[in-house]
């Protein structure tokens, strides 16, 4: 055992006494239609073709498998997970969401079942500066030693089976997180919400507040942003949006740090330019189908760097622009779903942004987080 992954073992122990409680809220019913993830479907024949950097796997993140560097079932009862969505937090850390979370009596196998310590979403801060052999988690946000607790509650009497944090940035000494509130999931790859929203923390993550005038309703199913990416740039903050599901185009709006909690303040990217306030006005900036979008700029590229799932094809692409507004390239296979069956996400680390970068990548089975790295090099 090199002197590097001994030290990391006794920080990850050390971690363990760094937990603070948060009010732990009852689970609510399973939605046994969300069994389906993109596994093993039939490559479209109209998919991404063009061929890009491969991404390979460094580690295990969170949930069970090979290569777990953070024994996340151990140190925070933490069995089985997915997404990973990572933003520099208010305090300079990493922070890593994740989704649908499963404790002791996990099936193995996808999320579920509900009896399963199941948590809807989890929160983990990371100080690790070097990844080429994994990602270190230090602590998650507790309710009580040992376990990680919801951090985003749900919302009593909503027809609600999940709230899902899609994206996070911080602003002005706070940390923000764009989330979903599944109302119903449906055939693979789509799923119905009641809004979208953002929530906020003033406390490094510990407690979290969703007000209700900070949220983009979906009570018609027409709102284009369901689901977001959230990069600060040049005065602003830019919000790309999807629908609900994975199926739709993304497009972008943007607004200042300071009214982050106000969607009528936001600007969207029309045909006209930016307008304020005109959400059913704004036009496709990267072609669908479009899930878990994750974009920065990159310094090595000198552009800005797009990844998602592309659903048809069961692949994680990228796609390149000089600007937010585009135009975006094609997509461009980097994690083909033919050698990691089941693959979902795409969730690039804020603090890697040069010729290699990483990302968080889940496997619905066996249903956890992995870490990924990514030469850029031939992508622009």
């Amino acid at each position: 055992m090199t002197a590097r992954r001994t030290g990391r073992r006794r920080r990850i122990a050390w971690g363990v006494s760094l937990a603070v409680c948060l009010a732990l809220l009852p689970a609510a019913a399973w939605a046994s239609a969300r069994t389906a993830r993109p596994a093993d479907r039939a490559r479209d024949q109209d998919a991404p073709s063009a061929v890009a950097p491969r991404a390979e796997v460094v580690a295990l993140v969170a949930g069970q498998g090979d290569g777990d560097v953070n024994r996340t079932r151990d140190r925070f009862a933490v069995h089985a997970t997915d997404l990973g969505v990572m933003w520099r937090d208010s305090l300079g850390r990493v922070a890593v969401a994740f989704g649908d979370t499963y404790g002791e009596g996990w099936g193995g196998k996808g999320a579920g079942p509900a009896t399963a310590d199941w948590r809807f979403n989890t929160l983990a801060h990371s100080t690790d500066g070097r990844l080429d052999d994994g990602m270190l988690i230090d602590s998650m946000v507790t309710d009580r030693p040992g376990h990680a607790a919801r951090f985003l509650p749900g919302d009593p009497g909503l027809d609600e089976v999940t709230v899902i944090p899609t994206a996070g940035v911080s602003a002005l000494g706070r940390d923000y997180v764009h989330y979903m509130s599944v109302r119903s999931w449906g055939p693979p790859g789509r799923w119905v919400t009641n809004h979208a929203g953002m929530a906020w923390s003033d406390d490094g993550g510990r407690t979290w507040t969703k007000p209700s005038a900070a949220r983009w309703d979906n009570a018609d199913g027409t709102s284009t942003f369901q689901m977001g990416a959230l990069v600060p740039w040049g005065g602003h903050v830019y919000l790309f949006g999807t629908p609900s599901g994975r199926f739709g185009d993304a497009r972008l709006a943007r607004t200042t740090a300071a009214a982050l909690l106000e969607p009528a303040a936001y600007e969207y990217w029309t045909a006209a330019g930016w307008r304020v306030g005109a959400q059913a006005d704004a036009v496709p900036v990267v072609r669908g189908p479009v899930g878990e979008l994750s974009v920065q700029y990159n310094t090595h590229l000198g552009a800005w760097l797009a990844l998602h799932l592309d659903e048809s094809s069961a692949a994680i692409v990228a796609r390149t622009a000089s600007h937010p507004t585009g135009p975006w390239s094609e997509g461009r296979v980097v994690v083909d779903g033919r050698d990691h069956p089941g693959l979902y996400g795409g969730f690039l680390h804020p603090a890697t942004t040069g010729a290699e970068v990483y990302f968080t990548m889940s496997r619905w089975d066996p249903y956890h987080v992995l870490l990924m790295r990514l030469p850029v090099d031939g992508l622009a």
